[in-house]
């Protein structure tokens, strides 16, 4: 096939977020290619464990397809066994379940459509908003910056400085108290 452009980072994102969903298989086996800069050496399991929840709910924003189909086809994918499981679990199932509440929650703060919204910011938003309301143990700085590598890492070009300002949004709303302690720190 011959190319007349060069694909731009999202379109090779996505490219590749949908050959690993639509391929029985995957990615190839012996090569983690779990996210666009997989020349990173080492992340941390729930890093790996957000990347892989963020290509199970694209999948599932994408197809509408089962949760538990996805979790499971997600679980197979090259790589997935430096994930933290329980957390992969609790991101993509929580956010299965809550995406009406987390579409609430992100409808008002941003300024078109969610179905003009990509996938991928969606699903990072969905991420970001989820582990602010229910993962009290993930300082909401690191949410927000994990977030905001994901955007980066598998969307559009500015996505990111979307994703930042309306999970800057619902930080204030939702850790309240955590950012007034620390602004008093």
């Amino acid at each position: 096939m011959k190319h007349t452009e060069h694909p731009t980072r999202k379109a090779l994102a996505i490219e590749q977020l949908q050959s690993e969903t639509a391929h029985p298989l995957g990615a190839q086996a012996g090569v983690d290619d779990s996210s666009p800069k997989s020349s990173k050496t080492h992340k941390s399991a729930r890093t790996r464990s957000r990347e892989f929840a963020l290509q199970a709910l694209y999948q599932l924003i994408v197809s509408n397809n089962d949760p538990t189909e996805i979790d499971l086809f997600t679980q197979d994918l090259v790589g997935f066994k430096k994930a933290d499981l329980n957390h992969y679990r609790a991101i993509l199932h929580g956010c299965a379940t809550e995406r009406d509440a987390l579409d609430a929650l992100i409808t008002p703060l941003i300024d078109r459509p969610l179905a003009d919204l990509s996938p991928i910011e969606r699903a990072v938003m969905w991420l970001g908003v989820f582990e602010l309301q229910h993962c009290l143990d993930v300082p909401w700085r690191v949410v927000l910056n994990e977030s905001i590598e994901l955007a980066k890492s598998f969307g559009g070009t500015d996505g990111h400085k979307y994703v930042n300002a309306v999970l800057n949004k619902v930080a204030l709303t939702l850790r309240a108290s955590e950012i007034q302690s620390g602004a008093q720190a």
